[in-house]
């Protein structure tokens, strides 16, 4: 860990936590509303996840790259594992959709999946030669890229976009960007790409409704997901996408503005002038977006500049705490646990997304309803967890908090063995 600056790894660790403890409760009818995503504008806890995230990714990158190298092969290793970010995503939605032989649900069909399962994420995963791994990277982009437009009743309706593909995209762009700019150009270009999501969301007339308005379903961005991904988006939306084409515009602004708190990370400075210099920007990031809002309300959904700028200051005020508990007074004996989430959030990101999946498709008796099947994680639920408390929000709440205690476990054994799995 010398090599990393651990208050960035603690962070990370902390929102990879929180993401797996939002995205699985027991019961989606059944959860406290700070830990649930805002049905429109607003911002919970559950809305600072991923925009934290995407914040680190942003951070990482000079991190990782203190002395910029602009040159072909480093090129060739971004896209590569731009690639493997996004198809690890991708993946997750085409899970369902595997057949075989006309298979129904069950132990079978569930090994047949699971078997391509393991072999999509060693071939993304796996630590091999850049060639080999970007010819891998390409070969499956397109097999699934290809499939969801082949036609194939199984595929038809596959979700393309999401929360891996977005993060790949996003590392792609702000990879580029600082290999290829300075930080003067880096400030102008975040700034001209929240303007000018602004000016597309609220000026230009979407058509077939003939004016601009930021409502579900009628939006410029929603337009457009319902015109380029027809079929292939969020399940539950139908008609757009949380993560979708033009929404993704201004995520790469979040991105830049960690790219240039990393930059500020590595400079020669004084680490106590560090922390004020991030305390004092969260401080002003939150209250141009607090601003801001007032216009533009603060929305995941759409991913608002004002979501924007709010998100950033708050990750940034969370990071300049951390930074100064550890990197400043020196406090360090309570990281490890959050490091060991922290060093390895790509393998929570795509088999917490895979778990959840297979274990709906493992069916036993409902005994409750003879005759009936169920699932035996709404079993475990149901009958083991949701009967301890008489109020449903907190058997569910113990059921995300038991999730969490089992990837603890699986994560502690791999950082203290050593394994940091990287795409």
């Amino acid at each position: 860990m010398k090599d990393r600056i651990i208050s960035v790894d603690v962070l990370r660790g902390l929102t990879v936590l929180l993401m797996t403890l939002v995205n699985n409760p027991g019961s989606w009818s059944y959860v406290y509303p700070i830990l649930d995503h805002a049905k429109w504008n607003g911002c919970t806890l559950a809305d600072l996840v991923f925009p934290t995230f995407i914040f680190i990714v942003g951070i990482a990158i000079p991190l990782a790259m203190p002395i910029k190298k602009d040159d072909p092969e480093n090129f060739l290793k971004i896209i590569t594992r731009s690639l493997r970010i996004i198809c690890l995503g991708m993946f997750l939605g085409y899970f369902y959709s595997i057949h075989f032989l006309g298979l129904q649900p069950g132990l079978l069909l569930l090994s047949i999946r699971l078997f391509f399962t393991i072999l999509v994420g060693y071939c993304l995963i796996g630590n091999f030669k850049l060639k080999t791994k970007t010819i891998l990277a390409v070969l499956i982009f397109i097999t699934l890229l290809g499939l969801a437009y082949s036609g194939h009743e199984n595929f038809a309706k596959v979700r393309l976009f999401g929360v891996l593909q977005r993060i790949g995209i996003v590392y792609f762009f702000v990879s580029l960007i600082y290999l290829k700019t300075n930080i003067k150009t880096q400030i102008i270009l975040s700034a001209s790409i929240l303007l000018g999501y602004w000016a597309l969301m609220t000026l230009i007339p979407v058509p077939g409704i003939g004016y601009a308005n930021l409502e579900p379903v009628t939006n410029l961005a929603s337009w457009l997901d319902s015109v380029l991904l027809e079929n292939h988006m969020y399940i539950e939306t139908k008609t757009w996408d949380p993560e979708g084409i033009l929404s993704t515009l201004p995520v790469i602004a979040n991105g830049v503005i960690g790219l240039l708190i990393g930059q500020l990370l590595i400079k020669p400075l004084p680490k106590l002038q560090i922390t004020k210099t991030m305390a004092i920007t969260s401080i002003g990031l939150i209250a141009l977006g607090l601003l801001w809002s007032l216009a533009f309300p603060i929305n995941k959904s759409i991913w608002t500049s004002s979501y924007v700028l709010f998100t950033s200051g708050i990750a940034l005020l969370i990071l300049s705490i951390i930074y100064y508990i550890i990197d400043v007074l020196g406090y360090k004996k309570w990281t490890p646990f959050l490091l060991s989430w922290g060093v390895n959030p790509m393998i929570v990101f795509f088999v917490s997304g895979i778990l959840p999946r297979a274990l709906t498709m493992i069916k036993i008796q409902d005994p409750e309803n003879i005759g009936d099947t169920i699932n035996v994680r709404d079993y475990a639920y149901h009958f083991w967890i949701s009967p301890l408390f008489e109020n449903q929000m907190v058997s569910s709440l113990l059921y995300s908090i038991l999730y969490i205690i089992l990837w603890s476990c699986v994560l502690w054994y791999f950082y203290k063995k050593g394994l940091i799995f990287k795409v």
